[in-house]
């Protein structure tokens, strides 16, 4: 779904095109930091790809959970500058205050 190469996957996840190869093939197992590092290429969390590829049920994931909020998230973005994150979270919250007047 998200249209990318083995190539690019490996590129963004700093593993090797084999590896990951094999991973899709069933050959190996991904370690934990294997699992997130996809995960976080993907954007999806860890546990949605798990269910997504079978290998956990929505059943087991935690409902009660609550999402990170949208200042969470871009605050935990690692692919942003400190000075980057707080032009986005600037930006949100105008947003925000703006829709608040509204009726």
């Amino acid at each position: 779904m998200a249209e990318l190469s083995l190539r690019e996957l490996a590129a963004r996840t700093n593993v090797s095109n084999p590896y990951l190869s094999q991973i899709e093939r069933g050959l190996h197992e991904p370690s934990v930091r294997v699992l997130k590092a996809i995960a976080t290429a993907l954007n999806v969390s860890a546990e949605s790809l798990l269910v997504q590829a079978g290998l956990l049920d929505d059943s087991q994931v935690d409902g009660d959970e609550q999402p990170p909020s949208v200042e969470d998230a871009i605050r935990a973005d690692g692919r942003l500058t400190e000075e980057q994150q707080g032009a986005m979270l600037a930006v949100y919250r105008s947003y925000v205050a703006a829709n608040a007047k509204k009726p």
